[in-house]
């Protein structure tokens, strides 16, 4: 019997180098029966080229534009469960992975309650310092809490654990998930999206299940502007509102808005700490748009950043990069 077929997908933007390396890295993988497959976020540097040239038996597909994270990686999801995949292995492409990763993943997924599969990340430039072991819920304020981040491994993160979230830069999502919970919400664009399908999926009756054996290493540094780049603080606001709408009930509305008004205050005070008032207009900017958004489409509903260059496939990379940080710095 046919182990089950696996679709890496991995989605780009005028990020050469990075892809390069880490299909170099998954070209390594011992599992015997996956696919890669690239998709360009409308790239206007020599990626698409590059990896069709050095990769021949990698599938690319080009979107005409970026579509950003959450539409991208949908147009990668699409494509997989066309092509009759029982498992899509979504990635960054800012990632290196251990040989036997899919291995391990595969091992412990099998399980009709597990529907999300997570290895153990850490940083690229700190082999064995951890980067994410996933993250548990606080129930008051619906926070991410990872323990684990920045400790060096040990072997003190080494049991298989049931996660309340799993990062977006390495997932391996079972078929039924995605039928039953749909793709990813195009509604974020970017940030806050892998944390809203892993609740989706919890309240499907899905665990998430983090696979310590199962090692990646992230790139974690600027790019893009960093952290503190207008548009980035912008795309965070936005979504974190969307996030609290979509998910919000009943009295929890009486914990969140005031944690999230402090959290707010604290944001704003550190961007005039700094006299960074271009952060502080696209921070309050966001927030608004956030309020103002329908569900129906990832198009921000602003023109703000028209001057800007795009957000390209990867969240911006940096320490602060999920909803485990606040709103604020």
């Amino acid at each position: 019997m046919n182990p089950p077929l696996v679709y890496v997908i991995m989605l780009t933007w005028n990020q050469k180098k990075d892809t390069l390396t880490c299909l170099d890295s998954l070209s390594r993988m011992t599992y015997p029966n996956y696919r890669i497959v690239v998709v360009d976020n409308g790239s206007t540097d020599d990626t698409v080229p590059a990896v069709r040239n050095q990769y021949t038996e990698v599938e690319v597909i080009v979107n005409p534009r970026n579509l950003g994270f959450t539409g991208g990686t949908n147009v990668g999801l699409r494509h997989a469960l066309s092509q009759g995949t029982d498992f899509v292995f979504s990635i960054n492409n800012d990632t290196l992975v251990s040989s036997d990763i899919l291995d391990e993943l595969i091992s412990h997924a099998a399980p009709p309650d597990v529907g999300v599969v997570a290895p153990k990340i850490y940083y690229a430039d700190e082999s064995q310092r951890i980067w994410s072991v996933g993250a548990r819920q606080h129930p008051l304020t619906l926070e991410m809490t990872d323990k684990g981040r920045n400790q060096i491994d040990t072997g003190q993160w080494e049991q298989v654990l049931e996660r309340d979230y799993l990062l977006g830069c390495a997932q391996l999502l079972k078929r039924s998930v995605l039928e039953e919970v749909g793709l990813l919400d195009e509604t974020f664009f970017l940030y806050y999206d892998d944390l809203d399908f892993c609740l989706r999926a919890r309240k499907a009756g899905y665990r998430l299940l983090l696979v310590p054996q199962a090692k990646m290493w992230h790139k974690v540094a600027a790019s893009a502007g960093g952290v503190d780049s207008p548009r980035v603080r912008y795309y965070r606001a936005r979504s974190s509102v969307w996030f609290l709408r979509k998910h919000m009930r009943g009295l929890h509305w009486l914990i969140v808005i005031p944690y999230r008004f402090g959290s707010a205050v604290k944001a704003l005070l550190y961007f005039a700490a700094q006299q960074r008032w271009d952060l502080a207009q696209s921070y309050l900017q966001g927030l608004r748009d956030g309020l103002a958004l329908s569900g129906e489409t990832g198009e921000s509903p602003t023109d703000v950043f028209a001057h800007l260059p795009s957000l390209g496939c990867d969240r911006i990379r940096s320490n602060a990069d999920s909803p485990l940080d606040s709103i604020g710095k």
